[in-house]
């Protein structure tokens, strides 16, 4: 575990080569916005004058040009971790009377590269995890996915981009779609994994803030359609002992709102279902994504590399019902003189 006394430290490549020093020495913060719901995001901050010439540095150099590759390694003096890699996507130049100019350096994950462009296209007899690893390789992207295993007969992609269609395909079957050092991932959320760090409230957190909700929480899942071929209905179903992984908890959010408040039911009628197979696979999947917001939490830690979207945090010190494993879904690395580095993070759990 980093210590208070560790110092804070930083590396930024562009195109896979390490900036020069005189850049590295005016970098005024660095962050990195890790996020499994939307594209991650860098920004480098540095002074953009200079003093003997006078005129503007960085705004106008080569080196943080748009569509430059930048990786940004962060933590401490030897440890330091690659938190990201992302392609420049935007530069703003800050003019103040009072203050030396600066610039922002921005930047997004390979993800930006899906959200660019609008298709309409079909896709036959295929399954939604083959889809993603098509449109992975048509990007440039490496594809980790994991098998959805129901095989959709027809399904269109009408005027959307790559990204937005995979999410809303991920998105019915409680998946989960991102992209992370150019591989994009499709697979359930991964809340099942072994716990990667555990961070104690008396000896790491700074702050944190977790919360349980019912309201979200049913016991019973339904998903109907109809087969006009057969001319029947479709039914799937999922309901309490189908969450999947406690995370270590003793009590699901479903089994808990349940015996408090009777069992609810919900039914999910908006999406067009072709087989009781696909109609079973939605329900559960769904029903485990409403699971995951049982309990919620915001907080912030010293630096730590090793905390990272999509992986198994343990909580340590905050009671018998919010202690124990978290799944997290977004973190925010920064380097800045005022604080040193400091990891925010938010996280979801399904039991207590």
């Amino acid at each position: 575990m980093p210590q208070e006394t560790t110092v804070p430290d930083i590396s930024i490549r562009v195109n896979s080569r390490e900036i020069p020093q005189a850049a590295q020495q005016e970098i005024m913060s660095t962050a990195v916005h890790e996020d499994l719901n939307a594209a991650s995001m860098f920004t480098i901050h540095l002074y953009n004058w200079d003093m003997a010439k006078r005129q503007f540095t960085w705004s106008d150099d080569a080196l943080f040009a748009p569509g430059n590759e930048v990786e940004i390694w962060m933590g401490y003096v030897d440890q330091l971790k690659k938190i990201m890699v992302g392609e420049i996507t935007s530069l703003e130049p800050q003019f103040q009377a009072d203050e030396a100019p600066s610039v922002i350096v921005r930047g997004l994950d390979h993800r930006h590269r899906l959200f660019r462009g609008h298709k309409t296209r079909s896709f036959t007899k295929i399954k939604d995890s083959a889809i993603a690893q098509q449109i992975a390789q048509q990007a440039g992207l490496r594809a980790k996915t994991i098998d959805s295993k129901v095989t959709q007969e027809y399904i269109l992609q009408h005027n959307q981009t790559d990204m937005l269609f995979l999410q809303e395909r991920a998105a019915r079957i409680g998946y989960e779609v991102f992209v992370k050092d150019k591989t994009l991932y499709f697979q359930p959320h991964q809340h099942d994994g072994r716990d990667t760090i555990t961070l104690s409230l008396e000896q790491d957190v700074i702050e944190f803030y977790p919360r349980l909700a019912t309201v979200s929480q049913i016991g019973e899942l339904v998903v109907q359609g109809w087969d006009p071929q057969q001319k029947k209905a479709i039914l799937g179903k999922a309901t309490v002992g189908q969450e999947g992984s406690s995370m270590g908890g003793h009590t699901s959010g479903p089994k808990a709102v349940s015996h408090a408040f009777g069992k609810s039911r919900a039914a999910i009628v908006a999406y067009p279902v072709s087989s009781k197979a696909e109609a079973d696979q939605m329900a559960v999947g769904q029903f485990n994504e409403a699971a995951l917001a049982y309990i919620v939490g915001d907080g912030l830690c010293l630096g730590r590399n090793d905390l990272r979207a999509g992986t198994v945090v343990k909580i340590e010190g905050a009671g018998t019902r919010f202690s124990g494993l978290y799944y997290v879904t977004t973190t925010e690395h920064s380097i800045t003189p005022t604080h040193g580095y400091q990891t925010r993070f938010t996280v979801q759990r399904n039991a207590s």
